[in-house]
This record gives structure tokens, C-alpha cells and sequence, in this order.
């Protein structure tokens, strides 16, 4: 059975239908009653109303007890909104304006995150919007200093930089197989020299070392002597010197050392170490010791006097693909987007004092000091950027961008440094 039942209310602007439905019930069972309300005014009306009716209407005791004669009545009421719409008109304001661009915090750090990136389309040549486009038209952002110049030549990516003390002539080497020699005064390649791959690049003294597959070369260029080092399996990505050696980590996870012998301009391999399971990637040196981090996650320390492993450092979750020891502390940078720096406390017991997390997988570190010799920590991300960042304070100071991903950052005499990707470019900073 359905009864209809109208009522006039609020001052007759507004009319509800009610319909309650009765349920047939059987014989000493209780009936139960549902009500429901619709309103019959158009919408743009009811929400001018809707204040009002809320006013002298408690939503949450709007239930309505019926009791016949004998029988227990429940009634449940359905409503569309307990909230007067202008209530929900205000709150959606207090929201709104929460997310401003005006007056928006989240939204001044979205705009600022545009303003530090640089327009792909002014990378490719051309922008439309000119002067009036919100991200940047330059290669670089901050203070302090300034792009010298571009030196292009490599066709893929720039594996190693190196200018030696006292040289007018900038070596870069790369994975197109050509080792350039340029020209410090007019920027043009004054030698190339077609070697194969080249996996990294390192000098020291008169001495300039290639890493390739399988071989190290090995040039005097003061002599113009050439030697041949072989004994590595693999490409060969990381070299440094320390304690008249020179450290080399293969491809197949092996670490040398090689010693100098100055009388006759050779040397001698005095060590082949199994150092890792996997690449052997980077390596650094400090405090009488040597760093290795590899693609197998970890990073080991060596006694540079004893050749022997001392301590392995497990943090990472991926490849560690660059070390840099400065002022008693060791950083290193992952594929896993974070930035570690490890202490030894008691000089043994190595501990993490600080990570830092990027938005990208971090490529290279390079540490040197401003013109004001305040040390500066140059870190090169997979988004094609390299950061600069404040010591120990990691506040970020400037921005270098490429086309593509920095692979090589290098530091020349004061005040230049050097940057590689993997386009093949070469670019020359200069501190101010």
C-alpha cells in the first residue's frame, strides 16, 4: 500500500512529496515504514534556499519515530545534502583559494621548479614565446660563474677530460674512439688521434692515461713517449694515482696497480685484486687509502701501503657510480638517486651522516672551491643537469644544463673546470 502525504513548509517556497511505502506484513509482525523526500523546486532555487531550511533543520535528528497502535513504526529519512549549499560553496572558496597560483605556496614552488628548467624548444633553436617564456633561455643559472666556451667535435659521449699541469693542450677522450687534443688558446682540436673506445681519461705529472678495452695507453707528454699497460679484462672506467701507482678497475670487476719506475718511463704491474663482483666504476683516494665503488652495489676500502680490503661499505640499492673523499669524509653518488656521505669514526668504523635523495639517478661528483674558496659539490643527475651545491650546508647554488646527461666533470687550474656529456660536447666554466 502507498500513501502520499504533501506538506507546505518554509514559508510555502518550498514543497516536499513524501511517499511512504508500507511493507505487507504477516500476522504479529511489526510493519516497517520507509519515507522518502524529494523536493519538486528546480536546483538554482533550492540552493538559495537551502540556508534557510538548514537553519531551523538539524540534519543529523531528522529520523521520524511513527508508533501505531500496537505496532513498532521505523522510518528511515534519505536527504540529498546535509550541508546548506552555501556552506559547500564557501568551503570549495577556502579550498580554491588554498591552491591559488597567487597566493599558493605549492604552486610559487611549481613555478620556480619551471623557472630553473630550461626550454627544450630554445635547446632545439627555436621558441616561440621569446622573452615571454617561463623557463629558461640559458645554459646555466646562478652566480659566481660563467660557460668560457664550446668545443665540439666527438660524436657520442665524452668518457674523460684532462689538462695537465703546466699544458697549453686540453685532452678529451670518448666512446667514438677518438682521443682530441685541443688547443688552449684558440678552442680548435689540434691533434685526433683514433685509439677505439675510450672508457676513461686521467692525468698526473707530464703523464696522460687512457682507459680502453683491454689496455691502458700511456703517453709523456713531454718526452712523447708511448706505453702500452695490458693486463685489464674488459673496459677499463675508473684510474686514479696514488702513492706513485696507478690504480686502474676493470669491466670484470678486478682492480689493479701498476708502479712507476721514473729512470726508464715504465711500469711494473705489482697487483691484480679481486675487488668486486661486478664493473668496477670509480675510484678515489684519501687519507692513505683507496675507494672503489662498483655496479654490484657496494663500495670497498684498500690500504694503499698493504693493497689489502679493510672494510666494505654496503648502503646503496644501486650501482655506485662515483666517490669523492673531501675533508675526512667519503661521498658517494648512485644510480639509486641518493648522494651518502660516510664518515669514519675511530677511523675504521665507516657510518652514514647524511644522504641525500635526488629526483634522478646521479651520474658524477666533482668537488672544488668558488672564487671565494667556499667548497662547492657539483653533482650530475640522469635529467641532464649538474648541481651545484654548498658545503657541508648542501644548499643548492646554481645549475648547469646539456643536452644531454654530464658523464664527466672535471676540475682544470683555478678557475676553470670542465663538463662532458654525452652528446659529445665539451663546455669550459669559468669561476668569476
Amino acid at each position: 500500500m502507498e500513501i502520499k502525504q504533501a506538506a507546505r513548509r518554509y514559508e510555502g517556497y518550498d514543497t516536499e512529496r513524501i511517499y511512504v511505502r508500507r511493507k505487507v506484513r504477516r500476522k504479529g509482525e511489526a510493519a516497517k515504514i520507509n519515507v522518502y523526500r524529494s523536493n519538486t523546486k528546480p536546483y538554482d532555487a533550492m540552493s538559495k534556499d537551502w540556508p534557510r531550511k538548514s537553519s531551523n533543520r538539524d540534519p543529523q535528528n531528522s529520523s521520524v519515530n511513527v508508533r501505531q497502535k500496537g505496532e513498532a513504526e521505523n522510518i528511515t529519512v534519505y536527504h540529498r545534502n546535509v550541508k546548506p549549499y552555501r556552506a559547500i560553496s564557501e568551503d570549495q572558496t577556502r579550498k580554491s583559494s588554498k591552491r591559488d597560483p597567487k597566493n599558493s605556496s605549492f604552486s610559487a614552488t611549481k613555478a620556480q621548479q619551471q623557472e630553473d628548467k630550461i626550454c627544450k624548444y630554445w635547446k632545439s633553436g627555436h621558441c616561440a614565446r621569446g622573452d615571454k617564456c617561463r623557463y629558461l633561455h640559458s645554459w646555466w643559472w646562478g652566480d659566481g660563474f660563467t660557460m668560457l666556451a664550446k668545443l665540439e667535435g666527438h660524436k657520442k659521449a665524452v668518457r674523460g677530460i684532462a689538462l695537465p699541469l703546466g699544458s697549453e693542450k686540453l685532452y678529451s677522450g670518448s666512446s667514438d674512439g677518438a682521443l682530441r687534443t685541443w688547443d688552449c688558446h684558440s678552442g680548435k682540436c689540434a691533434r685526433l688521434s683514433n685509439l677505439g673506445e675510450v672508457g676513461s681519461l686521467i692525468t698526473e705529472g707530464p703523464w696522460v692515461f687512457i682507459g680502453m678495452k683491454s689496455v691502458i695507453k700511456v703517453w709523456n707528454i713531454q718526452t712523447a713517449d708511448e706505453l702500452s699497460l695490458k693486463g685489464p679484462v674488459g673496459e677499463v672506467y675508473s684510474m686514479v694515482v696514488a702513492n706513485d701507482m696507478l690504480f686502474a678497475g676493470a669491466q670484470n670487476g678486478v682492480l689493479f696497480a701498476w708502479k712507476g719506475c721514473s729512470e726508464v718511463n715504465s711500469f711494473q704491474l705489482v697487483a691484480s685484486m679481486e675487488a668486486h663482483s661486478s664493473a668496477v666504476l670509480c675510484l678515489t683516494v684519501g687519507d692513505k687509502k683507496l675507494y672503489s665503488g662498483s655496479a654490484d652495489h657496494s663500495i670497498r676500502v684498500w690500504d694503499v701501503n698493504t693493497l689489502q680490503c679493510i672494510k666494505t661499505l654496503n648502503g646503496h640499492k644501486n650501482a655506485v657510480t662515483s666517490l669523492l673523499y673531501c675533508n675526512g669524509c667519503l661521498f658517494s653518488c648512485s644510480l639509486d638517486c641518493s648522494i651518502k656521505v660516510w664518515f669514519a669514526k675511530g677511523g675504521e668504523n665507516w657510518e652514514v651522516i647524511y644522504t641525500r635523495k635526488e629526483e634522478k639517478g646521479v651520474l658524477a661528483l666533482c668537488g672544488m672551491n668558488d672564487a671565494e674558496t667556499k667548497p662547492v659539490l657539483f653533482c650530475s643527475c640522469n635529467d641532464n643537469t649538474v648541481r651545484l651545491y654548498e658545503l657541508p650546508s648542501f644548499i643548492e647554488r646554481g645549475r648547469l644544463f646539456s643536452k644531454q646527461e654530464v658523464r664527466v666533470i672535471e676540475r682544470g687550474p683555478f678557475p676553470l673546470f670542465f663538463t662532458g656529456d654525452a652528446s659529445g660536447l665539451l663546455t669550459v666554466w669559468k669561476w668569476l
